[in-house]
């Protein structure tokens, strides 16, 4: 069981970061998740300085019910560091966050080793828990391509994907992360931990109270 604590050396590997923002909000009153806020900071901003202090070579958010919301504060960040950042429009955010997923990995470029899928309403999650799956993937048995965080029998997120594994979904037409790890377990690190920020996200009003969150 893994406890808090300082986060593990740096990585090397090459990361390519794939943000989800493309719902509605639609249990909050359509409200962009992206952009609530926590002390001040929209959990877009703190999710970006998580992201680049681990100096990740590709950053993909996946936008689309609040595409404009979304583009404006983006653009705002842009202006604090130099991260490569490149937003891609869901325009048929509808068809629910497998459909985010699979264009936002169909975005991706090629000079990664491994890529970490990430929800935008987790506003405990920071450098630490990025840089702990980075950790996970160094000490991986042979053959395992994916890491899982479990928190007790709950998986969270981020989850973090091999380059070889994200080429193997994309030659499958419409394939997508979750299913594909449900269809090759034995390719799967589960890693346990008692973090509880991989499982902390941001669904009803309760959990805005809970967390300290604010609106705009």
């Amino acid at each position: 069981m893994t406890t808090l604590g300082k986060a593990p050396p740096p990585s090397t590997l090459r990361l390519a970061i794939l943000l989800l923002a493309a719902g509605e909000g639609s249990r909050l009153g359509s409200v962009p998740k992206a952009l609530l806020k926590k002390d001040g900071e929209s959990l877009l901003q703190h999710f970006y300085q998580a992201a680049l202090a681990l100096s990740p070579v590709q950053f993909i958010i996946v936008s689309g019910f609040h595409a404009q919301a979304i583009e404006a504060e983006l653009a705002s960040l842009k202006c604090d560091g130099d991260m490569p950042i490149h937003l891609v429009l869901n325009t048929h955010p509808e068809l629910g966050q497998s459909s985010s997923v699979r264009i936002g990995l169909e975005a991706l470029e090629e000079n990664y080793d491994v890529v970490l899928i990430a929800l935008c309403d987790q506003p405990a999650i920071g450098q630490k828990e990025i840089a702990d799956l980075l950790n996970q993937y160094e000490l991986r048995n042979a053959g395992q391509e994916m890491i899982l965080p479990m928190v007790g029998e709950q998986r969270g997120n981020p989850v973090l994907f091999s380059k070889k594994v994200i080429e193997n979904i994309l030659a499958v037409p419409g394939m997508v992360c979750r299913p594909f790890m449900d269809e090759h377990p034995e390719l799967v690190h589960i890693f346990s931990t008692d973090n509880k920020a991989y499982i902390l996200d941001v669904d009803t009003e309760a959990d805005i109270q809970i967390l300290g969150l604010q609106r705009d």
